[in-house]
């Protein structure tokens, strides 16, 4: 088994939150603590799954809650878009590490030794 903090989805997921909370700090007084807070708690609890996952042998059930997690992430991010909180680069960017993520998640539910353990 790999540690987990070594995994390309663990690693692509620590970049998602580090940027999240870089521009969640910059976020209006009516968002940093609704939306901005729920951001972040969704994005770690996601790396808890992942590191979760990284000690099944049955990986499925974990790796679904994971997909789920992502895929409720993807509205805030449009939301704050939409609101005027981040910029269109800002959410091009981060947009590009979610659906990194949910590819490196979806792969590995398909196959669980997806890219995951060196040879």
């Amino acid at each position: 088994m790999v540690l987990f903090n070594d995994l390309p989805v663990y690693k692509a997921t620590y970049d998602l939150l580090l940027a999240i909370f870089r521009f969640a700090k910059d976020f209006s007084k009516d968002y940093k603590y609704t939306v901005g807070e729920s951001i972040k708690r969704e994005t770690i609890a996601l790396l808890t799954l992942i590191y979760r996952a990284n000690l099944k042998q049955d990986k499925n059930e974990v790796l679904q809650e994971a997909r789920e997690r992502i895929e409720v992430i993807r509205p805030f991010i449009r939301l704050m878009k939409d609101m005027h909180q981040i910029s269109v680069n800002q959410f091009i960017q981060v947009n590009e590490s979610v659906e990194n993520v949910s590819k490196q998640l979806t792969g590995w539910q398909k196959r669980p030794f997806f890219c995951f353990y060196p040879l």
